[in-house]
């Protein structure tokens, strides 16, 4: 940690745990932060966060964080009441504290705690010792008794808003804020009382009147020994809650003198050597991104050592010799005759220019032959060749050779993220097809919850040392063949290498031509639609404020809503939230179904309305020239395999609503097709539980053609098959997929709008039933809590270390993980095996057809004319076959000029 002084005097900051973390978790909303398998850490990311700036403004020499251990004090045996009527910790705060330590300690900062003594005793012990050294001491806390430590050499740095905005207590303010000095402190709390720690203080005497005591008669004592001279209904509450007051004086002072030991001592107080790979496991596993953690790491000097490679040369081929190059780096001869062998050797690959989905271009790309000079002839040289290729500025020869071998499938190349690197390529009219290996996928399989994956993060995870964000091609290109050496045994160790090569990998350029081809669509259409949902906002804003008597209402004020609704309508309160009364969606939909109201219709509507418009106009926004939608598909964005889309989101269109119907019929065979053609499971996930928990009534359902949610209904209902309503129906479809993520009695009762006993009933005669999938899911999370993952039928695994953790709340959503991932994930897997067999058929047939979209688990094909029923065939065929299960496959098709009208 780079340091200075102040005047030359060492600075020592203090900080107090308990009193910091609560601050910082009030500061930011608990949902926003979460690791993937459920622990909550806005209280760490606001804490790190405040610790940073001080550190960067303060530059102290010393750093020390006192924390609360659990378990009585010394003050609670003379006053048992002590902080009694404090409210109990949030759930979402469990298990930060001891996140925030194993943090610090892996920036080499002192944490330090003892039995029976408070952070605050352990803060003035150090305060006292670092003032009488010379020391410029700065405590940072939220609590005023620290205001009695305050001194020339003592500076109290106050949290006011949150973690943001410090107050600093110099006895100057101290004086200015209370009227009396940092010593008489103590006497104005103990008169005054504290709420906070329950300290009762005397009735009816408040900061003035204690301060004016103080300061008329120079301490607490001297109001003691003139309480007689007090008159009035405030002396009389004095005299006779004095022992009150003596209790709450000795309480209130703070303890200079803890023993702390060796760990005490100020010299072990500088920061000390951070452990690199312990602070880079610690803030992976926090998933806070790398602005956090490379701000941490710079701060504390946190550095990587360079890794020990061989030496690299950059060659310089003669004009029109990068094939000579490529032969005798790559063994690659060009063209081969039919059926000549293979002798390619791989080469690493880094290519500079940006990189989008649709119009993106490749500037230089740079070939690295991954095999030192050494392992190659047997000579002394240990040795990395390397070329780099200007492609602006090629010689028609040597491009000519280059796109040759970059379109050869027999030519393999080492990348990281190939898509990316495909799009750059493809900008500039070059094709990638030989991808081996690509690091970024290799890296997510071993860390899915990861959500940073960039090369240089990358590297410093997996090697151990830093790569520079400018970086030239040659040095990523090595880069990246390092990793290659160091994340494929990894891959191996966990059983993974065939969902790595044969299936993640080849399909990532399968979705770069998806992103680059793109979907037809009608803006015009889309256009319309946002304007007619631009009019139906506009009516439910004029009903809404007509209801309300105010013609200036906002609809999306929270404020004004809750005064319309919980005071001018006088409807039942919600749950009370820290700025009011929730207006949240969930809320108002619980309390339009106890108590509706022509308002809250108009409201509801409201929101669904403009919800959709958003939708649409972000469609509006992402159609490029060519008149086409080309959203990215994120391959690395779920834990549990599934693709997600973005720029724009294709999965937040709704499937049975007459607005995503409408939306979609805005997306239109293009120019030169014939007809949309869409493909889609048939509760595939649904199946997938049938073959994981191997029930024999779900299996039998299945296999015997049967409806599944019917069949369900009449064994869980106990009546014939015929007889299972469309509303016994919904309730047994609600729960076999909530099951599947974990659906408790209570929630399904929420769901369905029923009593919890109802719901629970019905969940148990499920259970019943279905034995099978009960234990199941008993024995998945069970196994998930031994191993610390689960794992699809592929061999996808999901890290869960939550599912352990001593935070209830984080545990049980790990527990909901746990039964989910297998199922999702093994869902995700068949989708996409059945992608790869899709485009490996139309590549074999040569079929002019194309795969435009995945959306959950439909595929959206552009058909040409005459090839409509080969690949009808193809779909059904390659779908069906890309998973064995214990139950059939059902794939469905549809066909039609328009995505809606092509669905089924």
């Amino acid at each position: 940690m780079n340091s200075t002084t102040d005047a030359g005097r060492p600075t020592l900051l203090l900080l107090d745990g308990h009193s910091l973390a609560f601050r910082a978790f009030y500061a930011l909303p608990a949902q926003n932060f979460s690791t993937t398998g459920g622990q909550h850490t806005n209280a760490v990311y606001g804490f790190l966060g405040m610790l940073l700036g001080l550190v960067e403004n303060e530059h102290p020499t010393h750093v020390a964080a006192a924390f609360d251990l659990p378990g009585p004090t010394f003050r609670e045996e003379s006053f048992p009441a002590y902080k009694a009527q404090r409210p109990a910790t949030p759930p979402e705060f469990h298990g930060q504290v001891e996140l925030i330590r194993e943090t610090l300690q892996s920036l080499g900062v002192t944490t330090l705690s003892k039995e029976s003594f408070e952070a605050d005793d352990i803060i003035a012990t150090l305060a006292t010792r670092g003032a009488a050294a010379g020391m410029r001491v700065l405590i940072c806390t939220g609590d005023r008794d620290s205001f009695q430590l305050v001194s020339e050499d003592v500076t109290v740095l106050y949290t006011l808003k949150g973690v943001s905005e410090l107050d600093r207590f110099t006895p100057a303010r101290v004086e200015e804020k209370y009227g009396v000095t940092p010593a008489q402190y103590p006497d104005l709390a103990a008169l005054r009382g504290d709420t906070s720690d329950n300290m009762p203080g005397v009735p009816g005497v408040g900061p003035k009147t204690a301060q004016k005591w103080i300061t008329g008669y120079g301490s607490l004592s001297g109001v003691i020994d003139h309480m007689d001279d007090i008159g009035g209904k405030v002396g009389q509450n004095l005299r006779e809650h004095l022992d009150d007051v003596l209790l709450a004086r000795n309480i209130t002072e703070m303890v200079c003198d803890v023993d702390l030991g060796e760990a005490g001592a100020l010299d072990a107080l500088t920061p000390g050597e951070p452990e690199p790979q312990a602070a880079l496991d610690m803030f992976e596993n926090l998933q806070f991104g790398t602005t956090l953690r490379n701000r941490a790491f710079r701060t504390f000097g946190v550095e990587f050592e360079d890794g020990e490679t061989a030496a690299l040369t950059l060659d310089a081929p003669k004009v029109g010799k990068l094939a000579s190059w490529l032969n005798t780096h790559a063994g690659w001869k060009g063209n081969r005759p039919a059926g000549d062998a293979a002798v390619n050797r791989p080469l690493a690959l880094s290519v500079t220019g940006v990189g989008v989905p649709f119009g993106g271009r490749a500037d230089r790309l740079t070939l690295l032959d991954p095999v030192a000079a050494e392992d190659r002839d047997g000579t002394n040289g240990a040795t990395l060749h390397a070329v780099d290729i200007d492609l602006t500025d090629q010689d028609p020869a040597d491009e000519r050779t280059l796109a040759t071998w970059l379109a050869d499938p027999a030519a393999p190349v080492w990348v990281h993220d190939a898509k990316a690197e495909w799009h750059k390529l493809n900008g500039s009219g070059l094709t990638l097809a030989g991808v081996e290996h690509d690091t970024a996928l290799a890296a997510y399989l071993l860390r899915p919850d990861l959500r940073t994956g960039d090369l240089a993060d990358v590297v410093q995870r997996h090697v151990g040392h830093e790569l520079a964000a400018d970086a030239p091609g040659p040095v990523r290109a090595q880069a990246v063949a390092e990793l290659v050496a160091a994340l494929t045994p990894e891959i191996a160790e966990i059983g993974a290498m065939e969902l790595y090569l044969d299936l993640e990998v080849p399909l990532s350029t399968v979705l770069a031509r998806m992103e680059a081809t793109g979907i037809s669509v009608d803006a015009a259409a889309l256009t319309e639609l946002a304007d007619d949902y631009e009019g139906r906002i506009a009516t439910e804003v004029a009903a809404a404020r007509d209801i309300a008597g105010d013609p200036t209402l906002n609809l999306s004020s929270p404020k004004q809503l809750q005064k319309v609704l919980f005071e001018d309508l006088g409807l039942p309160t919600t749950k009370k939230t820290k700025t009011g009364y929730s207006t949240a969606a969930g809320e108002l939909e619980k309390l339009a179904a106890s108590h509706p109201h022509p308002f809250l219709g108009h409201l509801m509507a409201h929101r669904e309305y403009q919800k959709m418009k958003s939708t649409i106009d972000g469609l509006v926004e992402a159609v490029a020239d060519d008149g086409r939608i080309h959203t990215t598909f994120n391959q690395r964005g779920a834990a549990t395999g599934r693709l997600s889309s973005s720029d724009p989101n294709l999965q937040n269109i709704p499937v049975r609503t007459d607005a995503g119907r409408h939306i979609r019929g805005a997306f239109r065979v293009g120019t030169g097709y014939a007809t949309l053609l869409t493909a889609d499971y048939s509760q595939i996930e649904m199946r997938v539980m049938a073959h994981l928990s191997q029930d024999p009534g779900l299996i039998e359902a299945y296999r015997e053609g049967e409806d599944l949610h019917n069949y369900v209904g009449s064994k869980v209902f106990d009546v014939p098959v015929e007889h299972v309503t469309p509303e016994l129906r919904r309730r047994v479809k609600a729960m076999s997929y909530g099951l599947v993520y974990g659906l408790s009695a209570f929630g399904l009762s929420q769901q369905l709008n029923i009593a919890p006993g109802e719901a629970k009933q019905i969940m148990e005669t499920y259970f019943e039933r279905f034995g099978g999938v009960k234990r199941y899911l008993d024995e998945v999370v069970e196994k998930a809590r031994g191993t610390g993952y689960t794992e699809t039928l592929y061999g996808r695994r999901r890290y869960l270390p939550e599912l352990n953790s001593s935070n209830r709340v984080a545990a049980e959503a790990a527990g909901r993980a746990a039964l989910n991932a297998p199922i999702q994930g093994t869902a995700a897997d068949i989708i996409k095996r059945a992608m790869l067999r899709v485009d490996r058929e139309f590549t074999r047939r040569d079929l002019e057809s194309r795969v435009l979209l995945q959306v959950h688990d439909e595929l959206v094909v552009e058909v040409v004319d005459g090839e409509l029923e080969m690949v009808t065939q193809i779909l059904r065929e390659q779908m069906d076959a890309a998973a064995d299960l214990r139950v059939p496959l059902d794939v469905s098709t549809g066909v039609g000029q328009d995505w809606d009208t092509a669905g089924h």
